[in-house]
């Protein structure tokens, strides 16, 4: 069994192979699981905040304690009929040196089982590029394979449907949009790899980079008592093939599969992703350019205590486990036969504190492990981290 093969199975072990006991609402509805719109009937106004330090040391070098405000994104949702909603959102990075229109999209409700979206929207590749607010979440940083993979947070301009079935015993959704789609950026970029991240441009939100919609779905099964299992798909032509109404080049696509699952094990709550990607890429450039990636992460949440604190309601203590992985350039070199690195593997270790819900502080220590493409020693990284996230 290849290494690959063992982790992903071991994955599925985990979150799908015990006794779960899940109760969340499910990933496609993410974007309305916010307080500032439960009870809403018309418009409202939220949003959420995110910041923290780190101390890091990579090999024995350290710059010391840095700080920062993360995110600070603010959401607004209007109920604009008995039928039709909007929402977006508009997201500052590192305080105002990225400012981005993450989300604008109206929703058509047909049917709960068909409902209409147009508009800048997520594409469903895994649960994590949907469902990524920071207060969701335990461990400060974001998943390497929904950063380093899959381009989280992914957000496209176009139009699709979404639904959910109720079928005995559970709830399934789906998801089928069209949308502009990556750009050249995917091997054309400062890194000198291939990068999906890259490929996310502005530009894109105004037209498609090459004229060819990129397709993405994503299929789940949700359970009372059991949790969530989602697949998902994306496939998109990535390069500028014609110039002047001329090929010049054929069409390149970059694929993405992955699996996204969310449950309970006993006390401990599961939350994970795979992803494998696939990119069609020049010949001439295939001793340095990945056309294979794929990673993992694993959550595992333990509540550990409920202090009894005046004022709150329930509050929770918990450790809290990340364990991941990410490999951007799988195979081996076609001259050498040798094995390519550009691998990364982390663990995270610490605790959060819970005084309400949408708000969690949380500390904890990273260790990360990176293995350049040549294969030379590793390169480790390691340090504490603090911070919160709220909403608001």
């Amino acid at each position: 069994m290849s290494g690959r093969l063992a982790v992903v199975v071991v994955f599925l072990a985990l979150t799908a192979g015990a006794a779960w006991a899940q109760d969340t609402s499910m990933v496609q509805g993410g974007i309305y699981q916010r307080p500032m719109v439960f009870g809403s009937t018309r418009t409202a106004v939220g949003g959420y905040a995110e910041g923290g330090g780190r101390h890091l040391t990579t090999d024995g070098v350290s710059e010391g304690w840095s700080m920062e405000l993360r995110r600070f994104n603010i959401f607004l949702f209007s109920s604009v009929g008995r039928r039709i909603r909007f929402i977006s959102e508009l997201e500052f990075e590192h305080g105002t040196e990225e400012i981005a229109l993450e989300t604008a999209l109206v929703d058509f409700v047909v049917n709960p089982s068909f409902v209409l979206r147009a508009g800048i929207l997520l594409p469903p590749i895994g649960a994590f590029n949907v469902n990524h607010d920071s207060p969701r979440y335990d461990v400060m940083d974001r998943p390497l394979v929904s950063t380093e993979i899959i381009p989280a947070t992914l957000s496209e301009v176009g139009f699709g449907a979404h639904g959910r079935l109720a079928p005995a015993g559970f709830s399934v959704s789906w998801d089928a949009y069209l949308t502009n789609g990556l750009g050249d950026g995917v091997i054309l970029n400062p890194t000198g790899r291939t990068r999906l991240a890259a490929g996310k441009g502005g530009e894109q939100f105004a037209e498609d980079a090459n004229g060819n919609p990129a397709f993405s779905g994503r299929v789940a099964a949700h359970r009372r008592g059991w949790g969530e299992l989602g697949l998902s798909y994306y496939l998109a032509v990535y390069n500028q093939f014609r110039k002047d109404g001329v090929d010049v080049d054929r069409r390149r696509r970059a694929e993405l599969a992955a699996i996204d699952v969310a449950t309970e094990v006993g006390p401990v709550e599961l939350r994970g992703e795979a992803a494998l990607a696939r990119i069609d890429i020049p010949e001439s450039l295939a001793e340095v350019l990945a056309d294979r990636q794929w990673g993992f992460y694993l959550d595992a949440v333990l509540p550990v205590w409920r202090p009894r604190i005046r004022g709150l309601e329930r509050p929770t203590v918990a450790a809290v486990l990340r364990v991941e992985r990410v490999d951007l350039n799988q195979g081996r070199f076609g001259s050498t036969g040798e094995s390519r690195g550009d691998e990364t593997t982390a663990v995270t270790a610490g605790f959060s504190f819970r005084p309400a819900a949408g708000t969690v502080f949380r500390a904890g220590y990273r260790r990360e492990s990176f293995r350049d493409l040549l294969g030379n020693a590793p390169v480790t990284t390691a340090g504490w981290q603090v911070g919160f996230a709220t909403y608001f």
